[in-house]
């Protein structure tokens, strides 16, 4: 993997930078905007939206006094390019794994057992 690749996923690993991405997605806002709705100082902020930028992710500028961030809507092409090659595998099925394990895993002539913790046989009463 590349470093722009590496400094993109590590971007977004954070929950926080992930969360200002998603606000950036309505429109551009000023630094100050971008930090109001987050428990954290104005200078963590700043680190965070300096990592963006670093990954491309962001964008920013200083109009007059103010300073303002803008997604950059290209920017994860390249991450979804990467991730697009793990689209080849089937989607598993789980309920057929599932049923799969509870066959493999049941004693010989029993029923499988649930994986879920779901009783899937008769009643106690009834047996």
């Amino acid at each position: 993997m590349d470093n722009h690749l590496d400094a993109v996923f590590s971007a977004l690993a954070d929950p926080t930078r992930r969360a200002i991405l998603q606000m950036l997605l309505e429109d551009d806002m000023a630094v100050t905007d971008v930090a109001e709705p987050f428990e954290i100082s104005l200078a963590a902020i700043s680190k965070h939206l300096a990592i963006l930028t670093r990954a491309g992710l962001i964008s920013q500028e200083k109009r007059g006094r103010v300073k303002w961030c803008r997604l950059e809507p290209d920017a994860l092409r390249e991450a979804s390019i990467w991730m697009q090659g793990f689209g080849q595998f089937e989607p598993v099925d789980l309920d057929a794994f599932e049923a799969f394990l509870g066959s493999e895993l049941a004693p010989k002539g029993a029923d499988a057992p649930s994986l879920r913790g779901e009783y899937s046989g008769q009643d106690e009463e009834e047996a």
